[in-house]
């Protein structure tokens, strides 16, 4: 039943719960529950929240989360404290892009001053790179 596209059981005279089980139909395109007798909250799950109709709900009074406008009881109890704070002048996005420059640029003189300075390991190092490079040739 994953891969299921369609599905119009309105009319039908159900009750009960939609089962979670349909969050995960990820194929599904097109849903029609309306006119039965549904209750509870619909599952939250990527593919139910794509269908933002409330109409494919309609006739379901005791049925209650998003699209429709009633919602679940405990729904209203989120206040903005649980919430990440707003950061409205960016200056999180500023100190990340800065160090991240910045961390590029030690980086890079770490590794390109120490071949300058060293000279025994500039010369290990381009030997090491002309034998891969001549091992890369022979295969």
């Amino acid at each position: 039943m994953y891969g299921l596209e369609t599905l119009d059981l309105s009319n039908n005279r159900l009750s009960g719960h939609i089962p979670r089980t349909m969050a995960s139909l990820t194929f599904l395109a097109h849903l029609n529950l309306a006119y039965n007798n549904l209750v509870g909250r619909i599952p939250l799950g990527s593919q139910l929240q794509m269908f933002t109709d409330p109409s494919i709900y309609m006739g379901n009074p005791s049925l209650c989360g998003v699209p429709l406008p009633t919602k679940f009881p405990g729904d209203d109890t989120f206040t903005a404290t649980n919430a990440k704070p707003n950061n409205e002048n960016g200056s999180d996005k500023l100190w990340f892009h800065v160090s991240m420059v910045l961390g590029f640029v030690l980086g890079f003189r770490g590794v390109c001053g120490t071949l300058l300075v060293k000279k025994s390991w500039r010369y290990a190092y381009f030997r090491f790179s002309n034998d891969t490079k001549d091992k890369e040739n022979l295969d």
